[in-house]
């Protein structure tokens, strides 16, 4: 799914547990000790190994697979063993005659969308017996000469290309496409589909668009925002683990004895692995910290350190695989108001929610066409803030989209805000994936899906703790 503008390609513990609420200085500055279990955690997170955790950040290729944006920008395949090469659809032509031309359906967009962003992901499922060999797509401005466009196949049958430089006005666009049949193969025009675009205020990369910069404003979203450190195994007998950095945000959660964390479904439970986190650990307002970044000093952050007992996840993203299970990709740590702070620099509060001030989670649709920022913390800039803003568009059914945002390794699960004023906003989304060679941004729906029952889960859940890879809750929402 090349990113293309119009008429031109866009170039064993260190000391006995028993001595640790006593020894650290963070303990003593704490109403209450850690509990056995999250001291463990604490312990576990030695400097070595939190400079070894890599960004968990994923990325879909021009073909559909999925991979893991390592470090350097390495692309490390995600439940398959595809190697991120742009290759070609192949052919796969029936034995005998074929003249039946492809089937084009579900064209997006549809007749009559109004588009509001100068961009969009033009797509369509094809199909046919004889496999499908190539599909373009022509689009013109009103009256205007049209120009084509290869489009790339993906995953179920999906064939799509993400174009920008669209203006107000009246649009239309038709596919082509041929098939894999013998003797030169059968092909097929679609009639056009007619679209418009109209583009509000802030829209199509226009004022206050900014692809990636620290964020130094400060606000609400300073100190709800954290970096999340966690684990997901490396195999599914669950015998090796690896390290890894999200991004998340405590959101208000109306209830007592927790705090919730906001993130996204990859930063919870790994779907190929099935297999939910261990020594998760979130330290909120890292870029404030005294020390170097990754060390391992909870004592110097600000806020210091939690640990959340429980993930919630959709249950919808652990029986699939990404990019399968893209609409699902939102989730929730559920963090105890006891035995689970290492305190820091500041005022030892062991409430999440009550040393931070926690950010709204709106279940609303937010506004096509109007500046949204996406947050998170840079792995490559450790330990920086770092933030995009961009007009909000669509990706597909289940996504929104920042074309312009290139957010860096370790920015996942941090959230989306609109409007945002001051450092605060409602959280719409959270930064979920993007494509292998292209800037740009997806984040899940939370209007109008399971995202609410999942918050909802994550309130009333029972806490405590929990073999490797079995701590948290599948919600069954549908």
């Amino acid at each position: 799914m090349a990113y293309r503008k119009l008429a031109r390609v866009l170039t064993g513990f260190v000391a006995p547990l028993a001595c640790l609420a006593v020894a650290h200085p963070a303990f003593a500055q704490s109403a209450r000790a850690l509990d056995v279990r999250a001291a463990k955690v604490i312990e576990h997170w030695t400097p070595e190994r939190k400079a070894a955790a890599i960004p968990r950040d994923l990325a879909i290729d021009p073909r559909g697979y999925a991979y893991l944006r390592g470090p350097g920008n390495s692309l490390i395949p995600y439940g398959h063993t595809v190697a991120a090469e742009h290759h070609g659809a192949s052919p796969n032509a029936a034995p005998g005659g074929d003249n039946t031309p492809p089937s084009v359906t579900n064209m997006n967009p549809a007749a009559g969308t109004i588009l509001a962003s100068d961009r969009h992901n033009f797509s369509a499922t094809v199909s046919d017996a004889s496999g499908v060999r190539s599909v373009s797509m022509s689009i013109r401005q009103g009256t205007g000469a049209a120009q084509s466009f290869a489009m790339s196949q993906g995953a179920g049958g999906t064939w799509s290309v993400s174009l920008s430089g669209l203006t107000n006005g009246s649009w239309s666009w038709s596919i082509t496409a041929k098939d894999a049949a013998r003797g030169g193969g059968n092909t097929t025009t679609t009639a056009a589909v007619p679209f418009t675009v109209s583009i509000g205020s802030g829209g199509g990369g226009g004022p206050g668009t900014v692809p990636n910069a620290e964020w130094t404003t400060g606000g609400v979203v300073q100190e709800a925002v954290g970096r999340i450190y966690f684990e997901m195994p490396d195999n599914r007998r669950l015998t090796r683990w690896a390290g890894y950095v999200c991004s998340g945000t405590v959101a208000v959660d109306g209830t007592t004895n927790r705090s919730i964390i906001i993130t996204a479904a990859h930063c919870v439970y790994d779907d190929v692995n099935k297999a939910f986190a261990r020594n998760v650990m979130f330290i909120p307002n890292q870029a404030n910290t005294s020390g170097a970044g990754t060390d391992r000093e909870c004592a110097n952050d600000p806020i210091g350190c939690w640990v959340p007992s429980i993930g919630i996840v959709d249950t919808n993203w652990t029986t699939r695989t990404f990019p399968d299970n893209i609409p699902w990709d939102y989730a929730f740590y559920v963090v105890p108001d006891s035995g689970a702070h290492q305190a820091g620099a500041g005022a030892a509060v062991d409430k999440l929610d009550d040393a931070v001030t926690a950010m709204d989670v709106s279940f609303s649709s937010p506004s096509l066409g109007v500046l949204t920022h996406a947050l998170g913390y840079s792995y490559s800039e450790d330990p920086k803030f770092m933030y995009c803003a961009d007009s909000l568009s669509q990706e597909s059914a289940a996504n929104w989209w920042l074309g312009n945002c290139g957010l860096s390794g370790g920015s996942s699960g941090g959230p989306w805000a609109q409007p945002f004023t001051n450092g605060n906003g409602p959280i719409v989304s959270v930064n979920s994936w993007g494509y292998t060679g292209d800037p740009g941004m997806a984040g899940p729906k939370l209007s109008g899906t399971s995202a609410g029952c999942v918050f909802s889960v994550a309130k009333a859940a029972a806490m405590g703790t929990f073999p490797d890879g079995q701590a948290g809750v599948k919600a069954n929402c549908q």
